[in-house]
């Protein structure tokens, strides 16, 4: 993984970056506190919680803190989630390098205090159609979102609140791109809920070329995957699996054609 001065690598600078200026940040599961140190070294943050569940990850955030001498910008406390957390503290909660459904589940655990920030910046790292369906039925409009490409893997991230804010995605079609009084699914036209669960709504409509690569190469392996199956006769099991992966391909197929 490459890292720039500032420690950060390219998915956690473009995590970084979708905070919005001036707020106080709650960054859940800070690891070695990067993240916490450079949204007040680039002035983004007024001040940030840093939180960890391990004790480990957050004495080595304690020592570079005290080593940028930041002490008094950066409030570093063990926690689980949100647990640790009180009302009002920050505007903007970071959650970044989980599996969708651990972040569903810290998201889940208190609702009080996750609507307590103005916005969420996520970055899940697997389960990324039901973790966006979560936050659609939990009532947040995704804003705004990135994808990253870093060292063979793909990383989305997004910026979500609990109403929509227009202006911040600069996507023709996209939600947050228009005055609100139009598009009143809240999805920009050609892209259908399931299409947005599975492949973000904000990167469909600006035509991400990332996800774009990220589209090709999983049709490429399902393609593959299928064609090694065969026609020999096959049980129960792979027939199921075999039209699961048709149904993945159809939805790849679809999510390309926007970008004709």
């Amino acid at each position: 993984m490459n890292t720039g001065k500032n420690g950060l690598s390219r998915r956690l600078q473009a995590v970084a970056d979708l905070v919005s200026p001036g707020k106080r940040v709650c960054d859940v599961g800070c690891d070695h506190g990067y993240v916490s140190i450079y949204l007040i070294e680039s002035g983004r943050a007024d001040a940030v919680l840093a939180m960890d569940v391990n004790r480990g990850p957050l004495e080595r955030a304690r020592i570079n803190v005290e080593k940028h001498g930041l002490t008094g910008y950066i409030t570093l406390r063990l926690s689980n989630g949100l647990d640790a957390y009180r009302t009002g503290e920050a505007q903007s909660l970071v959650i970044a390098g989980m599996g969708g459904r651990l972040m569903q589940s810290i998201l889940k655990k208190d609702k009080e205090k996750t609507e307590d920030f103005e916005e969420l910046i996520l970055q899940p790292q697997s389960e990324l159609a039901l973790f966006r369906k979560f936050l659609r039925t939990e009532g947040y409009t995704i804003v705004q979102e990135e994808m990253i490409l870093e060292s063979g893997k793909f990383y989305p991230m997004m910026k979500a609140r609990k109403k929509p804010v227009y202006g911040i995605c600069r996507a023709e079609g996209c939600v947050s791109a228009g005055d609100g009084s139009r598009q009143q699914s809240g999805l920009p036209d050609g892209i259908t809920k399931e299409l947005a669960d599975a492949f973000g709504s904000c990167l469909l409509a600006k035509r991400d070329p990332v996800l774009y690569e990220y589209i090709f190469r999983q049709k490429e392996d399902i393609l593959r995957l299928i064609h090694a199956m065969g026609g020999q006769e096959e049980s129960e099991r792979c027939r199921k699996r075999r039209e699961e992966l048709k149904a993945e391909l159809s939805l790849l197929t679809q999510a390309e054609r926007l970008y004709q």
